[in-house]
C-alpha cells in the first residue's frame, strides 16, 4: 500500500527522522498507528466505566436512593467546608 501524506504530515515524520528516535518512516508510521490503538483502548475502558456509573445511578434511582441537585451541592460544600476548615461562603 501507498500513501500520500499531506504536507504537514510528512514535516513531522522528516522531524522525527531528524531527532534520531526513528530510523525510518515506517517505524514513525507505526509508532503513531500504536498511540491511536492505546488512545482508543482508553475510550473504550472509559466508556464502559461510565456506563456501569450510569447503570449503578439509575438502580439507584430506581431504589429512591437519591437526592435533589441543591441537596447534593449542599451536602458537597458541607464536606468541603469540613475538610479544609472553610466557614461561610466565599
Amino acid at each position: 500500500m501507498q500513501i500520500a501524506l499531506p504536507p504537514e504530515v510528512e514535516a513531522l515524520v522528516k522531524r522525527q527522522l531528524t531527532s534520531g528516535k526513528y530510523q525510518n518512516a515506517i517505524e514513525v508510521i507505526l509508532a503513531g498507528v500504536k498511540l491511536l490503538e492505546q488512545q482508543e483502548d482508553i475510550y473504550q475502558g472509559r466508556l464502559q466505566e461510565l456506563q456501569e456509573e450510569a447503570s449503578i445511578g439509575l438502580a439507584a434511582s430506581q431504589r429512591g436512593e437519591v437526592v435533589d441537585g441543591s441537596t447534593a451541592m449542599g451536602q458537597i460544600l458541607s464536606n468541603l467546608r469540613a475538610r479544609y476548615g472553610v466557614s461561610g461562603e466565599a
